[in-house]
């Protein structure tokens, strides 16, 4: 996993690990295209949690379980598309089977969410964000599952493969300049 190589504009680090989930694991952070002054990302971000724990737990069917999250904002028309989810998750599987990342187990949510702001929040306009969430137990290479997570984050924050180097509008980024 640590040999992990990732498009230019996706900065991936290793965090802290959550506690208590397993016996060994590793985290790893993402952000999209992160500003250079505070390291936000207004694009989309994401979490990858690699557990192992030899007691092969119940529901994970093996001694291996990946936790991911990757969210970003979107424009609002996209945010009330009604198949958004389907597709949000779609993107998960299709980039698993794109890296011959197997798995099996599989479970997740994905979340669309419509905002508006008011009183001193009220200049910030309408807003949309998706956020998925999404767990498996892994087979093969460890290496092919963060792959696969890294083009999820990359392409909820509107970069899909090959896209490097473009520029991404949002709603939000548009609002701001």
């Amino acid at each position: 996993m640590h040999a992990a190589s990732f498009r230019s504009d996706l900065v991936v680090r290793e965090i802290a690990a959550p506690a208590g989930l397993a016996p060994f694991a590793l985290a790893l952070a993402a952000d999209v295209r992160p500003d250079a002054a505070d390291g936000q990302s207004q694009y989309g971000t994401g979490r990858f949690v690699l557990l192992h724990d030899p007691d092969e737990p119940d529901g994970w069917d093996g001694p291996w379980r990946i936790v991911s999250f990757a969210q970003a904002p979107l424009e609002p028309e996209i945010g009330s598309d009604p198949l958004l989810a389907d597709v949000a998750w779609s993107w998960l599987v299709d980039a698993l089977a794109s890296r011959e990342a197997g798995y099996h187990s599989a479970a997740g949510t994905a979340t669309k969410t419509l905002s508006r702001g008011f009183g001193s929040l009220a200049a910030e306009g309408d807003g949309s964000q998706i956020e998925l969430r999404a767990s498996w137990s892994p087979e093969g290479e460890m290496g092919a599952h963060v792959q696969a997570w890294a083009e999820l984050v990359c392409m909820l924050a509107g970069l899909p493969p090959g896209s490097e180097g473009i520029e991404v509008f949002t709603a939000r980024r548009m609002m701001r300049d």
